[in-house]
């Protein structure tokens, strides 16, 4: 498939996420009920009516393209080499606790690997989007749009964006690794938008997530000039059995 078909996905997209989100603050303002799954995450009714919005308007947008979402498990890439993953609430426990830090993540993967990316943060009303090889924007509330870079890390040391959960042993064994300027908190796939835009140099993550947690900021990240490798070194991919992420560092320059 070749970018033009993209840009016109990307567009598409960008509408539904802003959709979605303007759904989401309905209940955020109002009432939800909250349910957990097996896993023990908790899960709302805006993240189901969220969900059900986003693949009733993917599978207008592109029939044929498979769509594996969050909150619907019966969908399934079924080995296809173009899907869909789809977080219709990213950060559902903030949403939860009354904090305005959560997103909606679309991302497109082609041949195991992102090539586009929307994040819309429904409490600010910040868009991010993103086509590897065509570059990455953020859209504020304004609608002031800037193109995002990655950053070169200064000679005294790295800015770090990390989870404001408390720090695994793991990762904090790899901070002392290397040399640590600033350290940022950050929730939700909006990690990866801070390295894309420069506000940090490098997102390390040791916990665990799912590749529709990862893909929309991931191919972001990747457009505005920066990777997502695993602790070995090679690339992130996407369509892995049960769609469940090993340990990953995303960076910039």
């Amino acid at each position: 498939m070749d970018s033009t078909s993209y840009d016109e996905y990307l567009a598409s997209c960008c509408a539904i996420a802003r959709d979605a989100g303007a759904l989401i603050m309905t209940y955020y303002s109002g009432q939800f009920v909250t349910s957990h799954k097996q896993d023990k995450s908790p899960v709302t009714d805006a993240d189901i009516a969220a969900n059900q919005l986003i693949v009733k308007a993917l599978l207008e947008l592109a029939p044929h393209i498979p769509i594996i979402a969050e909150e619907d498990e019966t969908l399934n890439a079924g080995g296809h080499e173009l899907f869909w993953l789809v977080d219709p609430l990213d950060g559902t426990r903030s949403f939860v606790r009354g904090e305005p830090e959560f997103t909606v993540n679309i991302g497109l993967i082609d041949k195991n690997q992102p090539v586009l990316g929307v994040i819309y943060c429904p409490p600010q009303e910040v868009l991010y989007f993103g086509q590897v090889g065509q570059g990455a924007f953020r859209v504020d509330k304004d609608g002031t749009k800037t193109a995002m870079k990655t950053r070169t890390p200064s000679e005294d040391g790295l800015v770090i964006v990390r989870s404001r959960t408390e720090p695994t042993p793991v990762s904090l064994a790899f901070l002392k690794t290397i040399t640590v300027k600033e350290m940022i908190s950050g929730s939700s796939s909006v990690k990866f938008c801070k390295v894309a835009e420069g506000s940090a140099n490098l997102y390390p993550r040791f916990g665990r997530t799912m590749e529709w947690d990862t893909a929309a900021g991931h191919a972001i990240l990747q457009a505005a000039g920066g990777r997502v490798v695993t602790t070995d070194g090679k690339s992130l991919t996407y369509g892995k059995p049960g769609f469940e992420n090993p340990h990953f560092i995303a960076y910039g320059k």
